[in-house]
């Protein structure tokens, strides 16, 4: 037996004989004897070729989708001020495998804000996403995931939001009012007014406020200020409230009762005040993180002067295996410059003659807008 290789091709050089008998197979036929003396056989054999590495995501892809799914209810569960935040399109995605079953995502993610404050029990899938006309506020995030054995759990998140501009609103709707600063004079004094006139007429726990949510001021054809407020039931009845109102604190941890107000005031032509106030009854594990600096108007010390509560989030898992803040926030950085070469070099690529009547695919990302662009 020898064997050699010429041009990719194995030959093998095979020898034996066989010795004739007189042995009988069947119905006395003789096996006749016969000698194979050389057997050259060639089998090809191929060069190893490396698995070719898994298309990439497309934003709409349904694992892009379940990502940012995950990623949105961990914003939302991390953000203690304002509004729930709604996804309104996935702008790009990129996956770094880091081993078998074993990848990082990271993800950047337009929101937009809906009508369910922070506090209420309302599940994201149910709340409005606010309309364009009542001034949205977009949320943009940088977010990284691990997906181990198919579970996803987020690493860290960095979110900034924004109101639409007021010439973007008021060129497509010119009589619609745009947001107020929570600090306006007019604001402050309809919240103050809204919570004494309810206060004044219930007959349950007295309430106080904790943050303004949002206002808009509307001085034509008449002058109306709008306002949305979060509130807290306290261990006084507002009975008691009278008495010495300094003595009533917002209910402990366990026994907490937390709700929003929406109270419209009218100063001109006429008069008036409407006031609407819903109590979410007690949610265990909620809690309302206090700004640390108590105001009269309910406002935390960043909500001064601005029109909205900006989701302001850089958080990193405590549980997760990477415990550097800057070491994760590097590595998003890079994923988005990585990201701004790839879209360049798809750009250059595009530059080629294509065939007549060639329609290119769609680009991967960004995604589709679920809501509207702004």
């Amino acid at each position: 037996f020898n064997s050699a290789r010429e041009d990719n091709m194995w030959s093998y050089h095979v020898e034996f004989s066989i010795t004739e008998t007189n042995s009988v197979i069947e119905h006395d036929s003789t096996q006749t004897n016969c000698a194979l003396t050389s057997l050259k056989i060639p089998l090809p054999i191929h060069k190893a070729i490396p698995a070719a590495p898994p298309a990439p995501l497309g934003c709409d892809d349904p694992e892009s989708e379940a990502a940012a799914e995950v990623a949105v209810n961990y914003i939302n569960g991390h953000s203690h001020h304002g509004y729930k935040f709604a996804l309104n399109r996935i702008d790009n995605i990129r996956v770094v495998p880091q081993g078998p079953n074993n990848d990082i995502i990271f993800l950047e993610l337009d929101l937009l804000e809906t009508t369910c404050p922070i506090l209420s029990p309302t599940p994201l899938e149910n709340c409005t996403v606010r309309s364009f006309a009542e001034h949205a506020v977009e949320g943009d995030c940088d977010v990284k995931l691990q997906k181990v054995d198919g579970t996803l759990s987020v690493l860290a998140s960095k979110c900034h939001s924004h109101a639409d501009s007021n010439e973007d609103l008021l060129k497509v709707c010119p009589d619609c009012p745009v947001l107020a600063k929570m600090n306006n004079t007019d604001v402050l004094e309809t919240v103050s007014a809204a919570l004494n006139d309810y206060n004044s007429k219930t007959t349950e726990s007295y309430l106080r406020l904790l943050e303004i949510g949002r206002a808009k001021i509307q001085y034509h054809p008449g002058h109306i200020i709008v306002t949305e407020f979060a509130v807290g039931a306290t261990n006084c009845s507002a009975e008691e409230a009278k008495a010495n109102v300094g003595a009533c604190q917002l209910l402990p941890e366990d026994q907490s009762n937390f709700g929003f107000c929406r109270a419209v005031m009218v100063k001109l032509p006429s008069q008036d005040l409407q006031v609407d106030c819903q109590l979410y009854g007690h949610q265990p594990g909620v809690t309302y993180i206090h700004p640390g600096q108590d105001t009269s108007a309910g406002l935390a010390p960043s909500a001064v002067g601005v029109t909205n509560h900006n989701l302001g989030l850089a958080h990193n898992n405590p549980v997760a295996s990477e415990s550097s803040s800057s070491e994760i926030l590097r590595s998003m950085l890079s994923a988005k410059s990585v990201t701004k070469r790839a879209v360049a070099a798809a750009a250059q690529h595009d530059k080629v003659p294509r065939p007549v009547g060639f329609v290119p695919p769609p680009p991967p990302c960004p995604g589709r807008i679920r809501h509207f662009d702004i």
